[in-house]
């Protein structure tokens, strides 16, 4: 079982950049471990050593909601992407499209990528270039992202959305398959080999 993902609550950050690719989210050459923690700390590692990236910036430590350009994660399909988001703190990205196996990917960590229109999202990212402090509350079982004086609502797959708010990885998902397969077992021909 995963942890289940109901509502995100925290600070934006704000990354004003459209088609960021899944080597600038986290650079091949921390591809080698075979962990899926500890990435965080490689997350954006190249503009990070450009200095003055704005994801350092004293007032965004600690917010835990990325709200980025268009097409975000686009490149290849590496899961290390949201292992590397998740593992240095986030728990929701908003942008007005992913690519789609980041986004899959996303929902597989237990990441909540959420879709928005680009007025939107234009929105909630100029509320966090100017007031750092601003929280928003992203409600995965109303579909909802809501702040001070705003509500937007949000599509997502019920698939995605039933895995999330009810912390269901691959395996868990197979599990609850767990009686069928015992019973398909118990009938399969002696001839057949076993299932260990």
């Amino acid at each position: 079982m995963a942890e289940p993902v109901k509502k995100v609550t925290g600070r934006m950050a704000p990354l004003d950049r459209a088609d960021v690719d899944t080597d600038q989210i986290i650079p091949k050459q921390f591809l080698k471990r075979i962990e899926r923690s500890g990435y965080g700390p490689f997350l954006f590692y190249d503009w990070r050593r450009e200095g003055d990236f704005v994801l350092d910036r004293p007032v965004h430590a600690g917010a835990s909601v990325l709200v980025t350009g268009a097409n975000f994660g686009c490149g290849s399909s590496r899961e290390h992407a949201p292992w590397a988001i998740r593992d240095a703190g986030y728990r929701a990205i908003i942008a007005s499209s992913f690519a789609d196996i980041f986004r899959a990917n996303c929902y597989k960590t237990g990441l909540l990528a959420v879709t928005l229109p680009e007025s939107q999202v234009r929105h909630v990212m100029d509320l966090a270039l100017e007031d750092p402090a601003a929280v928003v509350t992203i409600d995965l079982e109303a579909q909802e992202v809501r702040g001070d004086g705003f509500t937007y609502e949000f599509a997502i797959d019920p698939f995605y959305r039933d895995c999330l708010i009810n912390g269901l990885d691959e395996i868990s998902l197979i599990e609850r398959h767990d009686r069928s397969i015992g019973a398909y077992e118990a009938r399969r021909a002696s001839w057949l080999p076993a299932v260990k």
